[in-house]
């Protein structure tokens, strides 16, 4: 079969298209015939790493979707033809999560990835994809989509009436916005490009604030929110956002932690969240519960995920490229 193995040095340049064997699934494993991944900002940091050593011959990715080619023996829940998506933490399939589910991340140093036309897993890895979604769609799920639940409503609690503050076009930024119009709440949108406000505004978005316009857009947060704050902040972007988030958030509020996307840097004044009543929640994905949670969710509300550009399987470097770009409004994939 053909897989994608990183070799060499950092960046895109280390992504090789080999042949390997393909691979058979042993007692409690699944084989998927995999038909579609996605590409997510930790996927950009992985490949940068490459030259550091430690991940030559790591297949990457960790969103991926496909049809069951294959079950090993005492596997019942499953059978060839199922169309299914992987988990992000292979070993996280319920309860609170653990240090130890670290390691279980698909696409890390430490183990292999989806960017490959045959995978093998744990048949508690897999999730079943909602009827409605093809498998371009339900490749985009497993990290971001299950991101922006197991934050924002799980455990942010994200209802009716509640103000969503979201930064960004991306994946957890767009899957943030329509979870939100879906439970009826006002969504709040920043972002760089008015094109991309537009696409937004089409989504359900309330308010839209073009950072570049308007840098203090903290400032603009609490006048749209007639001093009051947003309830849910969805914090995409580190130490460049985190302080004005801080600012923007309301009384007994909730900043979804989930991203570090301008960098590492100095820390943030904390000081206003103690005197708000307000809570960080911080977010690494979710479990296989949250997963199947989260797909009844789209199922109920015929929500699709917004995808935008396809690659195919020969172009995986183009998608690194095209994700690196920022240009993007929604997801990128590979389909195999």
């Amino acid at each position: 079969m053909k897989a994608y193995h990183l070799q060499g040095n950092a960046g895109v340049g280390s992504l090789v298209r080999v042949d390997v064997v393909k691979p058979e699934p042993a007692n409690g494993e699944v084989r998927i015939r995999v038909e579609a991944a996605s590409l997510n900002y930790r996927d950009l940091l992985i490949l940068d790493a490459a030259g550091q050593g430690g991940l030559d011959g790591r297949v990457p990715l960790c969103d991926g979707a496909g049809v069951v080619d294959a079950v090993g023996p005492d596997v019942t829940q499953w059978q060839v033809g199922d169309c299914v998506a992987a988990g992000y933490f292979r070993d996280w399939v319920s309860g609170p999560f653990k240090p130890g589910y670290i390691p279980s991340a698909l696409g890390s140093r430490t183990l292999d990835g989806v960017l490959a036309e045959y995978v093998v897993l744990p048949a508690t890895a897999l999730v079943a994809v909602p009827k409605h979604l093809t498998s371009v769609e339900a490749a985009t799920l497993p990290c971001a989509a299950v991101t922006a639940w197991h934050g924002l409503v799980t455990r942010g609690g994200l209802r009716k009436g509640n103000t969503l503050l979201v930064q960004g076009t991306g994946g957890v930024a767009l899957f943030g916005l329509q979870f939100a119009v879906a439970l009826g709440a006002r969504v709040i949108v920043i972002s760089s490009a008015n094109a991309k406000l537009d696409r937004a505004k089409a989504l359900g978005a309330s308010v839209l604030i073009n950072y570049r316009d308007t840098p203090d857009w903290d400032v603009a947060v609490m006048k749209a929110t007639h001093g009051e704050g947003a309830s849910h902040v969805l914090e995409l972007g580190g130490p460049g956002t985190y302080d004005r988030s801080i600012r923007s958030v309301a009384s007994g509020g909730k900043i979804v932690q989930i991203g570090v996307l301008t960098g590492f840097g100095p820390k943030p004044d904390l000081a206003r969240l103690q005197w708000e009543n307000a809570d960080i929640i911080g977010v690494t994905v979710g479990s296989i519960e949250h997963f199947t949670a989260l797909n009844r969710f789209l199922a109920e509300h015929a929500i699709h995920p917004i995808v935008d550009t396809i690659f195919g399987f020969d172009e995986a470097r183009e998608a690194f490229a095209h994700l690196r770009s920022g240009s993007h409004f929604g997801k990128v994939v590979v389909r195999l």
